[in-house]
């Protein structure tokens, strides 16, 4: 099972695109086949900051994932939206274990 946690602060002028956008690509990384669950949540304790919680069976299914056509316009979709890089943590079987910036987005 891999497990994917990632940070993004939403520019304020920018929250209700991110919303409709991170709601129609939860549905399409909910229908992969590798996929567990996709789910997001807003800190309410600081405001468009979103944490996003993805959960696949295996390596192979998240190495997929990264590749769909979906998790590509997502990424650039996701760099039109936020003032900075995304932080991402990573856990898998190899026990990698820290939030580093997400190399598939990046601010424009």
């Amino acid at each position: 099972m891999i497990l994917i946690v990632l940070k993004a602060q939403i520019r304020p002028d920018k929250r209700d695109e991110w919303l409709s956008g991170i709601s129609e690509y939860k549905k399409n990384v909910n229908s992969e086949p590798g996929n567990i669950s996709f789910d997001y949540h807003e800190n309410f304790e600081k405001k468009n900051e979103f944490v996003i919680v993805e959960v696949f069976k295996d390596s192979k299914a998240g190495e997929d994932h990264v590749n769909t056509d979906h998790a590509q316009k997502f990424f650039d979709f996701m760099g039109s939206v936020v003032p900075e890089k995304p932080l991402i943590n990573f856990q898998s079987e190899d026990g990698k274990d820290a939030f580093v910036e997400m190399g598939e987005v990046t601010p424009h």
